[in-house]
This record gives C-alpha cells, structure tokens and sequence, in this order.
C-alpha cells in the first residue's frame, strides 16, 4: 500500500525496487529554503546492508504488509531474544541484528511490538519509555540546584546517561527507550 513518506516512522517496512527495507531512523527536515524531505536510514531484510534514502515528504513510498503484533520479553540466551504472544502462548525468537540498539532497554515481561513478514521477525518496536536504577553516579555537590546542569550516571542495564544533580545511585529513573536519554524520578 502507498503511504506518503513523511508518515513513515521507525520500525515500518518498505517495499523499494522489489526489496523490503526496515526503517532504522526516520527524520522530516524542514529546511528555510526548498522543498521539505524525509531522511530515511534502512536496512535490507535479505542481507542486512544499510542504506540512506531521502524522500520529498509528499512523495508516495510503498509500504510492505507485515503482521505486527504486541509479545511479551521472556528472555534472551544464545539462539537470540525470545518473546511470547500473549494470546495464543507462541513464541518467536528473534536474531540480534534485528534487536539491535534496543537490546540494553528490554525488560522481562516488557510488552514490544514485533513486526513479522512470512512468519520471520523483522523488527520490534519497544515501549517510548522504560525504568531503571541508577547504580552509579557523582555524589551530590551540597549547594548545587537543578539546573541544567547534568552529571554522567551509569543505569542498572549498563547503559550512560546523564541526570540531574539530585539523582543519586539507587534512585530508579524514566529514561526514553529511543536514545537513553533521562525523562524523570520514577513514581513507584
């Protein structure tokens, strides 16, 4: 089905020269002058090359049909990740290319979108936000407000990022899925 371009978003899969594509990252850019454009950067399901495309944002892209449906993290070993529909108790393991950067973020019983094509999981999709414990950061300066300033912290999945002055280590964090980067203290 053809859908214009700057309605692509991360996760879809497009059908380019009879070849399907997962979109790694998509961006609209809005220049002063000119024609606005889609930046898309994809990988090739086949083979796994990497590729860049720009699209004017009007311009129509053929999108791939794939069954996309909410699973569950169980847990990841040696064959890759693993991840159970809900509704019908199968599971699917997927390889770690197509995890990728998300590996870090996911949790167990973390629900994920997983896009299947023939039965082959393609990409997943997680959540836009996820908690985790702060286990190591610069102690807290006396004086020091929350400023912009931010200081370097070392998450509980391993992952850095920065948080502001009066996050200390074991305080659980919100952190966004996408980049690591720090949203808030967690409620809980």
């Amino acid at each position: 089905m053809k859908v214009i371009a700057s309605s692509l978003r991360k996760g879809n899969v497009v059908d380019k020269d009879g070849k399907l594509y997962v979109i790694l990252f998509a961006e609209n850019i809005h220049p002063g002058k000119g024609t606005p454009v889609t930046q898309l950067d994809m990988r090739r399901i086949g083979d796994g090359v990497k590729v860049s495309e720009r699209y004017r944002t009007t311009e129509q892209v053929e999108r791939a049909y794939v069954e996309e449906r909410e699973h569950t993290f169980l847990y990841a070993d040696g064959e890759g990740y693993h991840f159970m529909n809900p509704e019908t108790y199968d599971q699917v393991a997927v390889s770690e290319s197509v995890v990728g950067d998300a590996a870090p973020y996911l949790q167990e019983g973390m629900p994920v979108q997983v896009s299947q094509f023939n039965g082959i999981a393609i990409s997943l999709v997680l959540p836009q936000r996820a908690t985790f414990e702060v286990v190591e950061t610069e102690p807290v300066t006396k004086g020091q407000t929350a400023s912009s300033s931010y200081k370097p912290a070392m998450l509980s999945n391993g992952v850095r990022t920065a948080v502001p002055p009066h996050i200390s280590a074991g305080t659980r964090v919100v952190v966004m899925t996408a980049d690591g980067a720090y949203v808030e203290r967690a409620k809980d």
